[in-house]
């Protein structure tokens, strides 16, 4: 019976002690409204233009539903299906506010190296197969930022995002 109450007893103290923890947790993860997302480029297959296989240009975005405190943009593009992992195309960020659209090419703000070691946008790029690609718009609750790199990315998406948009295409060779 003493084991049983001792057993009790520290359940209940690491049940009191881990809730703080859990609700820490939820209030560190920040809840982003979503935006729309269009693309006259891309449809449910990337075009071989803005592959490595074409031109390797950015395809053109439009985005749209911003929430009013939005500050600035960011844009990531990356492929979830890579074999290395989540491989990174493109990353921009500090796009002025008044900027709800990109054109093919366009660069409106500042880059951090992809996973090519590139600062520039780098189409799909499969090495065999298909893959998703997404591109995805940030509103962002700031007007600039520094960035150091893809780790520095994505902890100020997190830290700085009121909304986004998603946009999925596929590409395969």
């Amino acid at each position: 019976m003493k084991k049983i109450l001792i057993f009790a007893l520290l359940l209940l103290v690491v049940s009191c002690t881990s809730a703080p923890r859990q609700a820490e947790d939820k209030a560190s993860k920040r809840e982003v409204d979503i935006m729309n997302i269009e693309s006259s480029d891309l449809g449910e297959t990337v075009p071989e233009k803005f592959t490595c296989d074409g031109e390797d240009i950015s395809p053109s975005l439009n985005w749209s539903e911003a929430p009013e405190q939005t500050k600035s943009f960011a844009i990531l593009v990356h492929d979830p299906d890579a074999p290395a992992g989540d491989w990174i195309h493109w990353m921009i960020y500090n796009i002025p506010k008044e900027k709800t659209s990109i054109s093919q090419g366009e660069v409106p703000g500042e880059q951090v190296n992809n996973d090519f070691g590139k600062k520039e946008y780098r189409g799909p790029c499969p090495p065999s197969g298909t893959h998703r690609y997404f591109f995805i718009v940030y509103a962002l609750d700031t007007e600039t930022l520094e960035i150091s790199d893809k780790e520095d990315f994505s902890k100020k998406m997190q830290e700085h995002s009121l909304a986004k948009a998603e946009l999925i295409s596929e590409y395969g060779r």
